[in-house]
């Protein structure tokens, strides 16, 4: 069943009618008689601000709906205001309350904002009452503010304002109605943290209990916004570079290892250095230093400008040659092809990974070899499950941040399956216009995205209607490494 929207008066009925092709109704205060039990509703008309922080003309999208009753959750709404800052509308994001009356004395507004709420309406609450708890959805325009009261001349400017406000909404609304209905979410198994990543996380906890903030960390601890900006909450400071960190300083170094001359510029600064870097990546940089004490040249697979790969390049400058791809493999020269050995970026898809390292073995026979693979069993499984999952899916959706290879990965094996596939870093970047008629979505996570974003993204897809999860999983998983002394 599609979802309706709500324009509780005529002004604002008028403004979204000739815009929308979804289904709109004037339902006044009350839902009763206009509105369909059972259908997701999206309630949408003008607003008082509660708060100076807004402005007429400004959208507010309420993740709360409270009136007389328990409030409602709207639990699709980070879709909505995802999609209407990428529509260039300044949106904000929190609870609005329907009252009784108008509210627009000062007291009053001041007495609902000391409860969170942003906004205030006399509908909203009683409208989205008819929607299955969840699925409704609240888009208001202001057009008044402490400073600029509803009962004053300036309402003749701030209300066609916030009406025309409102009309730009109406994409991003038709758009919430298209992708309404049931459907059924395939999710991954495993997905999320790998042990690499929980560990190199625990360090910086850890260090931050023991040594006090601030504790620095070069570079991202792991490619995620989300686990970065958490970390920086609770007092960890990120720097490019280990000569950003003050003398002395407690600092970790990321999960992605570094090259040796990092080291080296952390002990002429006397800092003192706990290193996040993963045990797989760490065996590589063993591999690398074996295989360059037999005097071979090294041919690394992986991408260039990732930071494991610098890090492992960094071991033996000038005989560690970094081949990104087949065609890269096809066209490599060294001095001695008998002296050749390879290893590989533990986050790589395995296929596109295995094709590269063939044709290094038919163009030097002499090739060396790890003796276990490089590529790591968290980014193996989690391939292997996301190409499950995508035989089944009519879309794929991969939670991790944009900087994230294993993330990439994820979504380029399940697009190779036929299915379309998008890496987003939350919730709030799944395009509503790809949920169009879809049906079976399948949802993983790269190995540094946080388990919670998996939960947020099922949450806001039951906004839109009923979701049934299957898991389908593959492997489990129950490695866990080691924590260095400085922090165990």
């Amino acid at each position: 069943m599609t979802g309706i929207v709500s324009t509780p008066l005529w002004s604002e009925w008028l403004a979204l009618h000739d815009r929308l092709t979804a289904d709109v109704v004037r339902t006044g205060r009350s839902s009763s008689g206009r509105l369909t039990d059972g259908q997701p509703v999206l309630v949408a008309g003008v607003a008082g601000a509660l708060g100076n922080e807004l402005r007429p003309g400004d959208l507010v999208v309420a993740d709360e709906i409270r009136g007389d009753a328990e409030p409602l959750p709207s639990h699709a709404s980070p879709l909505l205001v995802g999609a209407l800052r990428r529509a260039g509308v300044r949106v904000h994001h929190g609870p609005i309350v329907t009252t009784r009356r108008i509210v627009d004395a000062p007291d009053a507004r001041r007495t609902l904002a000391a409860t969170g709420a942003l906004a205030a309406d006399t509908e909203s609450a009683l409208v989205a009452a008819a929607a299955p708890p969840g699925q409704a959805a609240v888009i208001r325009a202001v057009v008044d503010t402490p400073d600029h009261r509803l009962l004053r001349p300036g309402t003749l400017v701030r209300g066609p304002k916030a009406l025309w406000a409102l009309r730009r909404a109406a994409p991003v609304i038709d758009a919430w109605a298209a992708a309404t209905g049931d459907r059924e979410v395939l999710l991954a198994g495993p997905r999320s943290f790998c042990a690499g990543v929980e560990r190199a996380i625990e360090i910086v906890e850890r260090a931050l209990v023991k040594y006090g903030p601030p504790v620095y960390v070069r570079r991202q601890i792991v490619h995620n916004s989300h686990v970065v900006r958490e970390l920086q909450r609770r007092g960890a400071v990120f720097v490019e570079e280990v000569a950003e960190v003050p003398e002395g300083s407690v600092t970790v170094l990321a999960a992605h290892g570094v090259a040796p001359q990092v080291r080296t510029d952390a002990a002429a600064r006397n800092l003192r250095v706990i290193d996040a870097t993963c045990p797989l990546v760490a065996k590589v940089h063993s591999e690398v230093r074996r295989f360059v004490a037999r005097g071979n040249t090294v041919f690394l697979i992986g991408h260039r400008d990732h930071e494991e790969v610098v890090g492992t390049q960094g071991e033996a400058l000038g005989q560690v040659v970094v081949v990104a791809d087949p065609d890269e493999a096809g066209r490599v020269r060294v001095a001695d092809p008998r002296r050749v050995s390879y290893v590989m970026q533990t986050t790589l898809a395995v296929d596109e990974a295995e094709q590269t390292a063939a044709v290094l073995r038919d163009r030097f026979p002499a090739l060396d070899g790890p003796r276990n693979d490089d590529i790591c069993y968290a980014t193996t499984n989690r391939q292997q499950a996301v190409r499950a999952v995508a035989r089944e899916a009519d879309l794929v959706l991969v939670l991790g941040s944009a900087n994230s290879s294993n993330s990439h990965r994820l979504a380029e094996v399940a697009a190779f399956d036929g299915v379309p596939a998008y890496l987003v870093d939350d919730a709030s970047a799944v395009d509503l216009h790809w949920l169009r008629g879809v049906r079976r979505i399948g949802i993983t996570a790269g190995a540094s995205a946080p388990p919670q974003l998996v939960d947020d993204l099922v949450r806001c897809l039951s906004g839109l209607g009923r979701v049934a999860v299957t898991e389908i999983s593959v492997a489990d998983e129950d490695i866990r490494f080691t924590l260095p002394r400085e922090v165990s």
